[in-house]
Formats: structure tokens, C-alpha cells, sequence
């Protein structure tokens, strides 16, 4: 029995229908997708963090928590350690952090005039430091070794010399330099 011309029409037009349900679902696929990417967005940029802490930039030097002898890192009571660091035109203070291997990290920055960034190379800390908050981040570091700290937020001319480093050393050595010091950055 030859083809049937009517059949193939229908056929062909069946055909359209599916691939224009098909290309209806991808598209209503797509627009829901963006919206509610858009949606998340808007919705993080408007709503505030859960928990923000605030310091006053132009006091810093004087009292609190990022006065000059409170920089550093040291040994909190459960074994973990917190590094307090400062960032200003065009330096981070303390200069070298010095952190032992293997241990937990709570670091804790902020700025005292404009807006920085504290980057570890080889890591995922990645800070915005932002006058008159505290920026707080956790992290571990494997195995002892350097990285490069720089600013990655454009602060000025002279923001290409904003660098510092991370000294990471074993876990017992940096022990006994905690023992010695409250207080522990690479220069003492």
C-alpha cells in the first residue's frame, strides 16, 4: 500500500505540536530559572546578615578588641586559634601572620580608613575588609608552608605594595612561640 499523503501531514504537524510543547517547557524552564536567581539575588542584597559586628574605624588604634598589641594570633581556651589583623593604606598589620598547621582558625579584620581586601593565595579566605565592620572567617591550613597575602580591593595609589604572608608552621612549634608570647605574628 503506498504512503498515505494525509498521514505524513499529520504526521508533520504532530510533529510541530511536540516540538512546540518542547520549546514552550525550555522556555518556561528558563524564565523560572532566572527568576529565581533574580529573586535570590535581590532578596540577599536587601536583607541584612544575620549577625554584623561593628567597630568604630577611627578608634580603633585607641581601645578594643584591634589595638596594636592585640594583633596577631594566639590560643583561644579550646584549642583553636584566632588572628586578628587590620588593614590600612597601604599595609595589613600584623604584617606576617604566623598560624599553626592543622588547627582551626578564626580570623578576625577590619579597616581603619578605606575599603580592603585580605586574600590567602592558595586558600578560599577571601575578606572585604570594610570600615566600621569586622570581618570574620574561618579557616585551616594542612600543612606548613607561605602564602601570599595581598589586598585584592583597589584602595588608592599605592595599592600594588599592599602585601603581606601567612606563615603557616607545625602545630607543636607554634605551641612553645604561644607559650613565650601572648600575641605571635612572624616578627617579634
Amino acid at each position: 500500500m503506498p504512503d498515505d499523503p494525509h498521514s505524513s501531514v499529520a504526521d508533520a504537524q504532530r510533529a510541530a505540536r511536540a516540538e512546540a510543547q518542547w520549546t514552550a517547557f525550555a522556555i518556561v524552564v528558563i524564565v523560572l530559572l532566572a527568576a529565581l536567581a533574580g529573586f535570590a539575588g535581590i532578596h540577599y542584597a536587601t536583607m541584612p546578615q544575620t549577625r554584623v559586628e561593628t567597630a568604630n574605624p577611627s578608634a580603633l588604634h585607641l581601645d578594643g578588641e584591634f589595638v596594636e598589641s592585640n594583633l596577631g594570633s594566639a590560643i583561644e581556651t579550646d584549642g583553636s586559634v584566632t588572628v586578628r589583623a587590620l588593614g590600612q593604606q597601604y599595609s595589613f598589620t600584623p604584617q606576617c601572620i604566623l598560624v599553626p598547621a592543622d588547627t582551626p582558625l578564626t580570623i578576625r579584620a577590619t579597616s581603619s580608613d578605606v575599603i580592603h581586601g585580605l586574600l590567602i593565595e592558595g586558600t578560599n579566605v577571601n575578606l572585604m575588609l570594610i570600615p566600621g565592620y569586622i570581618s570574620v572567617i574561618t579557616a585551616r591550613f594542612e600543612k606548613p608552608g607561605e602564602h601570599l597575602m595581598p589586598c585584592q580591593e583597589f584602595c588608592s595609589v599605592g595599592h600594588e605594595g599592599m602585601w603581606g604572608k601567612v606563615r603557616v608552621i607545625d602545630k607543636a612549634a607554634f605551641g612553645d612561640l604561644a607559650a613565650k608570647n601572648r600575641r605571635l605574628s612572624c616578627v617579634e
